[in-house]
C-alpha cells in the first residue's frame, strides 16, 4: 500500500504552523497580565498573558530575562514585544519575547531617563548652584494637598522639633495633567513673594504615573531658578523625581523634610543652658580678675598720695633722729669719761687752773650736739620740703587746684574717655574746694 503525499505527519504539521506563524508575525507588541507564572532555575520566565477572553503562552529565555528591571508578579500588568511560534514537540502556540516592561511605566520610564539626562547635561541639577538652607527658618511653606496626610505629618513633626516655626500650607494638586502647571505657578508667587525662608515640596507615595506631575521639565527649571531655598519631599524613600534633582535638598519624605529643616528644640534648650553657664563662669573670672587689678590699683595709689609719702618721710626722719640721740649719747659717755680723767690729773697739779679750763671745755662740749642735732634736723627739714614739692607736682589735688576737675561715676571709677559716659549718666566732679553732682546731657566726640 502506497502513502498518499498530501498526508502529513504531527511533526511536519507543526513545522509548517511555526513557519507560519514566525513569517507572519515576526514582532508584535501585546499587553496583558501575568498569569501561571514559573521561574525554574535555568533561569527563564514561562507564563501566560491574559486579558478578560484570551491567553497566549509566553517564554523569556536566558539571558534576557536577567535584563528586566522590575521583578515579574502574578496579576501584574506587563506590555511584552516578541515573535509568534510553534513549539513543535507539543503543537503549543506561544510567544517568545525579547523585552517586557510594566504596562503604563515603560513608556514614562524612558521619558523620564531621556528628561534626565536632558537637564543633567545643561547642568540644571548641579551642586554648585545650589543653596544651602538657613540653620533656623522663621516661616516656610508647604507646597502640597490640603486633604492628605502629607500636611498632617509635617506639621506634627514641626510642632514637636520647633514650635516656634510659621508653617504655612500652599494647597497645590499633587496628581493630574494640570498639577505640574499649577505647582510651577504657586512656587513662583511663593519665592516673589519673598516670605518664606524655605519653599517644601511634598507629597506621599506612588507609582511613577502618579508622581509625573513631580516630573516636568518646566517644573524642574522653576524649581533651580528658584531664589528661596527648596526642599523635594516626593513619594517614598526609593522614589525619585526630577524635582528631587532640581531642588536644592531632597528628604526621602515628607516628615523627614520636617526633620531635616527643624532643630530640636530639646538639644537647643540642653546646649541653651551649657552656654548659659560656660558664660555664667566667664563672666565670674572676669569680675574676680577685674577686682584684683582694682585692689593692686588701689595699692599702687594709696602708696603714690602726698600723704604716704611725708608719713614714711616721717618716719624716717624719727629713726633718724633716735640714730642721732644714740650717738651724741656715746659721744658725751665718752667725753665725760675724758672729763673725769682730766679732772683727777689737774687736781692733782693745778686744780685751779685746770679746773676752769674743764668747765670752759663742758661748755663747749654741751654746745656742740645741740648744733649737730640742729645742723641734722635742718637738712631733713630741707629734703622732706623738697620731697613735699615734688608730691605736690604730681598729686591730683594739684591739677584740680590749678582750676582742673576730676569726673567720676557713680560707684567711684574715673571717667578718662567720652564712650565712659553716655546721656543721662550722673557723675561726680571733684573741684579744689568741694564736690559737684553732674548729669550727662550729650556725649560729642573731638575729631
Amino acid at each position: 500500500m502506497t502513502r498518499d503525499d498530501r498526508i502529513l505527519t504531527p511533526a511536519q504539521l507543526n513545522t509548517l504552523a511555526r513557519d507560519l506563524l514566525e513569517g507572519s508575525f515576526p514582532n508584535v507588541l501585546v499587553e496583558g497580565e501575568i498569569g501561571n507564572l514559573a521561574r525554574p532555575s535555568s533561569g527563564h520566565v514561562y507564563f501566560t498573558l491574559k486579558d478578560a477572553r484570551a491567553q497566549v503562552r509566553c517564554a523569556l529565555f536566558k539571558p534576557k530575562s536577567q535584563w528586566l528591571k522590575f521583578i515579574p508578579r502574578e496579576g501584574m500588568q506587563v506590555v511584552v514585544r516578541g515573535r509568534l511560534t510553534v513549539y513543535e514537540a507539543r503543537g503549543d502556540y506561544q510567544m517568545v519575547l525579547d523585552t517586557m516592561e510594566e504596562a503604563g511605566e515603560g513608556a514614562l520610564r524612558r521619558a523620564y531617563d531621556a528628561l534626565l539626562a536632558k537637564l543633567q547635561a545643561e547642568g540644571v541639577f548641579a551642586a554648585e548652584r545650589k543653596r544651602s538652607l538657613p540653620a533656623f527658618p522663621h516661616r516656610i511653606a508647604v507646597l502640597t494637598s490640603p486633604s492628605g496626610a502629607v500636611i498632617r505629618d509635617i506639621i506634627s513633626v514641626l510642632r514637636r522639633r520647633f514650635p516656634l516655626l510659621d508653617v504655612e500650607l500652599l494647597p497645590v494638586p499633587v496628581q493630574g495633567d494640570v498639577a505640574a502647571a499649577q505647582i510651577r505657578d504657586m512656587l513662583l508667587r511663593a519665592d516673589a513673594s519673598g516670605r518664606y525662608d524655605v519653599l517644601v515640596l511634598a507629597r506621599g507615595g506612588g507609582s511613577l504615573e502618579d508622581l509625573w506631575a513631580f516630573n516636568d521639565e518646566a517644573l524642574a527649571r522653576t524649581i533651580a531658578a528658584c531664589t528661596t531655598p527648596v526642599v523635594s519631599a516626593i513619594g517614598h524613600e526609593t522614589d525619585f523625581s526630577l524635582s528631587d534633582f532640581a531642588a536644592d535638598l531632597r528628604a526621602p519624605t515628607p516628615s523627614a523634610a520636617a526633620e531635616l529643616l527643624t532643630p530640636d528644640a530639646t538639644t537647643l534648650a540642653t546646649h541653651a543652658r551649657t552656654l548659659h553657664r560656660q558664660l555664667q563662669a566667664r563672666q565670674t573670672h572676669v569680675l574676680q580678675q577685674g577686682m584684683q587689678r582694682a585692689d593692686r590699683a588701689f595699692l599702687r595709689l594709696q602708696a603714690c598720695r602726698p600723704q604716704a609719702h611725708l608719713k614714711a618721710q616721717a618716719l624716717r626722719a624719727q629713726q633718724l633722729r633716735m640714730q642721732l640721740d644714740a650717738v651724741l649719747v656715746r659721744q658725751l659717755a665718752l667725753h665725760a669719761a675724758t672729763l673725769r680723767h682730766a679732772n683727777g690729773v689737774l687736781r692733782a697739779r693745778h686744780p685751779q687752773q685746770h679746773i676752769a679750763h674743764l668747765r670752759e671745755r663742758l661748755v663747749q662740749l654741751q654746745q656742740r650736739p645741740q648744733a649737730l642735732i640742729a645742723q641734722r634736723l635742718q637738712r631733713e627739714a630741707l629734703h622732706l620740703r623738697g620731697l613735699a614739692r615734688s608730691l605736690h607736682a604730681i598729686s591730683p589735688l594739684a591739677t584740680v587746684a590749678r582750676g582742673y576737675s576730676i569726673l567720676q561715676q557713680e560707684h567711684g571709677r574715673i571717667v578718662r574717655k567720652a564712650d565712659d559716659t553716655q546721656p543721662g549718666d550722673t557723675l561726680h566732679a571733684r573741684i579744689s574746694d568741694g564736690q559737684l553732682r553732674l548729669q550727662v546731657l550729650d556725649v560729642r566726640y573731638t575729631t
